[in-house]
């Protein structure tokens, strides 16, 4: 995946998301804490939630609680999730529930938009979903110096990746990351890792502090 950056149309950034990197078949498998396992879940399914829409979306903001303890705060709340989660969070601790975010406040980046949020004590993470436009560094040679020419200039590349990032964190900073991209636009072919957007990663993190 190439890595010069560039927001999505009408949703511009200066967060960066490069490539993930491969792992040889050969290299033992990593041991992951089960709270980052049940992380990797809940980012994978808002990752899946957010693509049933298609594309050209704006920033999208998901609360994480642990199931668990938001079925022990509101029983009723056990009633209106699928039987197959009610189950999976008997048995595990840490799985998550994502409650997406509404009404969120007009930003020009998403560094904007993570500057004005904040957790109560009863989120265990936070998780988002934006789209982004990757271009090989050759783009940048006729880049104009007009912001609106800049966009347009980006929008119409014949080089242009549109890719769609989502990365949670838990209040603690355990990370996770899924990327997919709108040429391989389908969820067997979703890259996921604990450290695949080191910039939205740190910005999702500072909303917990």
């Amino acid at each position: 995946m190439p890595d010069t950056t560039a927001p999505a149309p009408n949703q511009p950034d200066d967060l960066t998301a490069p490539a993930p990197t491969g792992v040889p078949d050969d290299a033992p498998a990593p041991i992951v804490p089960l709270a980052q396992l049940a992380l990797a879940d809940a980012v994978r399914d808002v990752e899946a939630h957010v693509a049933a829409d298609g594309w050209d979306s704006p920033p999208r903001v998901f609360a994480l609680v642990r199931t668990a303890d938001a079925i022990a705060a509101n029983p009723g709340l056990a009633d209106q999730l699928p039987p197959e989660v009610v189950t999976a969070a008997r048995g595990i601790p840490d799985h998550l529930v994502s409650v997406e975010q509404e009404g969120l406040p007009d930003a020009e980046t998403l560094e904007e938009l993570l500057g004005t949020l904040s957790w109560p004590p009863t989120v265990d993470g936070a998780a988002i979903v934006a789209e982004r436009v990757i271009l090989p560094p050759s783009a940048e040679e006729g880049l104009p110096t007009d912001p609106a020419a800049a966009l347009a200039y980006l929008s119409s590349h014949p080089d242009r990746q549109d890719v769609r990032l989502a990365v949670g964190v838990l209040r603690d900073g355990t990370p996770w990351c899924a990327v997919r991209t709108r040429a391989n636009d389908d969820g067997t072919d979703v890259a996921f890792g604990p450290d695949l957007v080191p910039g939205l990663i740190e910005a999702l993190r500072a909303t917990f502090e």
